[in-house]
């Protein structure tokens, strides 16, 4: 896909185009916010309200599309445990300090300048991975013979439609799925329960909560944050965006911020992510406007329909999710493009991708081992790079 040249600081567009966007990451993120209201028990207002606000707030700062995301490990780890609230606020809060002292020291300056491309691609490769075979797993056969059948509809549609700017793939898919649960899966009795006002709470962690928070939740977090969410980020943007100067630095600073508001309020923890901003990438989206018009959606949910969300949006049919987050997954390992024609490089993103995908703690994994391969390999002290 050809990067759209474009001013430094662009004015918001709310067009189709954006709005189709707006859904390339909803795959990802509803499952997770389900997953862990459900796991936790943490209000679901708070939770929305918050993962809204962030968004927009975004969208405003950066003017690309770079939505935010659940933090991935994080969010496994709660939905697993079932952690509760105060120990998910005291790791938010862990994790956004972290971020905020590698930011101002400028340590994170000095981790983007060692770690090399060919990881950094690597990374996205793994991410890709995990996405696929969630989509293909989890999400495409979950209503069974109609899932299938909806499945290949909604995949007909994309492949006929994708990077249409007339008329985006994401909108016919969207309003694909909208129609099949209005006929097939509307609980109106539940939907009438979801509706009524509510705001987010004052939440203080507590020392031991920050402590227990960080050995628990951030420590496995971090890793993923610093090569997906920073470093793979930062290099997305460098490729659709190449007039836009962005650093690690200020991915990072905002990054620390979210995390250091949203704990206090009771929000969920967040994070940037090279996924989230493929995702409405590849669907149409060239500015903000696509990320606050999805965190417009989430506010509302939250202000007005927060009170049984997970019920509510169980109705939307998860085949289509799969079939938004497979064409993310997609256009994450087509990136490797630009490694094809220096085999070793690629061959060390290929490495770095199984290792992130295939082993617990796999993003700490690869890329550490990804790094000392490819310096080993520039140095001469293995014979693969003379080979290839």
């Amino acid at each position: 896909m050809t990067p759209t040249i474009s001013p430094a600081r662009p004015p918001l567009r709310f067009d189709r185009n954006e709005f189709a966007g707006a859904f390339g990451d909803l795959g990802t993120d509803l499952p997770l916010l389900i997953g862990v209201v459900a796991a936790s028990g943490i209000d679901s207002a708070a939770v929305l309200i918050l993962f809204g606000l962030m968004q927009v707030f975004t969208g405003l700062w950066y003017r690309m599309p770079m939505p935010v995301q659940p933090l991935k490990a994080f969010a496994a780890l709660v939905i697993a445990q079932k952690i509760k609230g105060p120990v998910i606020f005291g790791g938010g809060l862990a994790v956004g300090l972290s971020m905020f002292i590698l930011s101002i020291t400028g340590l994170i300056d000095g981790l983007a300048r060692l770690v090399p491309k060919a990881v950094v691609r690597g990374i996205q490769f793994g991410l890709a991975l995990q996405l696929a075979t969630l989509a293909l797993k989890q999400y495409v056969g979950a209503d069974g013979a109609p899932g299938y059948a909806l499945a290949a509809a909604a995949f007909a549609v994309t492949v006929m439609l994708f990077g249409n700017r007339r008329w985006p793939a994401a909108l016919a898919v969207i309003a694909l799925g909208v129609a099949y649960a209005l006929v097939f899966k509307l609980d109106l009795a539940a939907a009438q329960r979801a509706v009524g006002l509510r705001l987010p709470a004052w939440h203080l962690p507590q020392r031991a909560d920050i402590l227990a928070g960080a050995v628990l939740l951030a420590l496995p977090q971090i890793p993923l944050s610093l090569g997906n969410s920073i470093l793979a980020t930062k290099q997305i943007a460098q490729d659709y965006f190449p007039d836009r100067p962005l650093t690690v630095r200020k991915i990072s600073f905002t990054y620390a911020l979210m995390n250091l508001v949203n704990p206090v309020l009771g929000g969920f923890p967040v994070c940037h992510g090279s996924g989230g901003m493929v995702g409405h990438y590849a669907f149409g989206a060239r500015t903000g406007g696509s990320v606050v018009i999805y965190g417009s959606i989430f506010l509302v949910m939250g202000l007005f329909f927060s009170q049984g969300f997970a019920d509510v949006v169980q109705i939307f049919p998860l085949p289509v999710l799969g079939v938004l987050l497979f064409f993310e997954a997609l256009s994450l390992a087509a990136l490797l493009r630009d490694l094809a024609a220096h085999r070793a490089d690629l061959l060390v993103a290929l490495l770095v991708g199984l290792l992130c995908a295939g082993l617990p703690y796999g993003y700490l994994v690869g890329l550490v081992v990804g790094t000392l391969v490819y310096y080993a390999i520039q140095r001469g002290w293995v014979g693969l790079g003379k080979q290839l």
